[in-house]
């Protein structure tokens, strides 16, 4: 006799990268999937938290290489939801910053498919607090951005020149290949001597962090081979991480800084 199915789609924020920064409502969402479709960024120890029998299938995305694109991952929630019951998308940071967690779900409940969503620490926020950078901090910084580097045209958000135009710390995701672009906005208005941070694959192992000012920062992530994925913050609480504090007084007099998780 065959068991009844009941479909469901679960959103699993999965956190910025250390699997130890996974929520513990996520970690109790995987112990019950049936199926599990898990992102590129996700760190493959946190599969462990589902069953055995589970399935495990990787949707994931890397900068200019699309494995599995976005409408098959849609197509995929549904058609598994239905054969298998409990799906569950894990995806890094949260889904609904930047992690198109909205258009998923849309999608899965026109087909009448309850979802459910656990939201995740997002990278925006989490990964500049692994290198002790304080988004927001009394007296140097009353707020902050959180942009996309690339819209989903390609190109660099219009939103990014309203930010840099105040003073707020600016956090861009998805920004390594338009690092340039970034400088340029800056620069037209008068800030090549403000702090910013690029840093790769935070919270992890693997951490690189390249600092500088917007004047210099290019040279330095090109002679650091920073690259994707990474978190860019620009502002002047850049130079407030107790971390990175003596090696910023070291970065205004050299011509390049880069250091490892390992080594902070």
């Amino acid at each position: 006799m065959r068991t009844t199915i009941n479909p469901k789609v679960t959103l699993v924020g999965a956190g910025p990268g250390d699997p130890e920064l996974i929520t513990l409502k996520a970690i109790l969402a995987l112990n019950t999937a049936d199926v599990v479709l898990y992102d590129a960024l996700i760190d493959p120890v946190l599969l462990k938290h589902a069953p055995d029998t589970a399935l495990k299938i990787f949707v994931g995305k890397r900068v200019g290489k699309h494995s599995t694109p976005q409408e098959d991952t849609n197509q995929l929630c549904v058609s598994l939801a239905k054969k298998h019951g409990h799906v569950v998308r894990l995806k890094g940071g949260d889904p609904f910053v930047f992690g198109r967690g909205a258009e998923e779900i849309e999608y899965i409940e026109a087909f009448g498919i309850p979802t459910a969503l656990v939201p995740g620490i997002t990278s925006a926020i989490a990964v500049p607090a692994s290198a002790g950078i304080p988004v927001t901090k009394r007296g140097v910084s009353e707020s902050f951005w959180v942009v996309t580097g690339t819209t989903s045209s390609g190109e660099l958000s219009r939103d990014l020149a309203l930010a840099a135009r105040s003073t707020a710390t600016v956090v861009i995701l998805m920004g390594t290949k338009k690092l340039a672009e970034i400088v340029k906005v800056y620069q037209q208005f008068g800030k090549s001597d403000l702090p910013i941070a690029i840093i790769q694959s935070g919270t992890t192992s693997e951490e690189k962090i390249v600092a500088g000012y917007i004047s210099d920062i290019e040279h330095k992530a090109k002679e650091a081979q920073a690259e994707a994925p990474a978190i860019i913050i620009v502002g002047e609480v850049v130079k407030e991480s107790v971390k990175l504090a003596e090696v910023y007084r070291v970065v205004s007099r050299q011509s390049q800084f880069a250091v490892t998780r390992n080594q902070l």
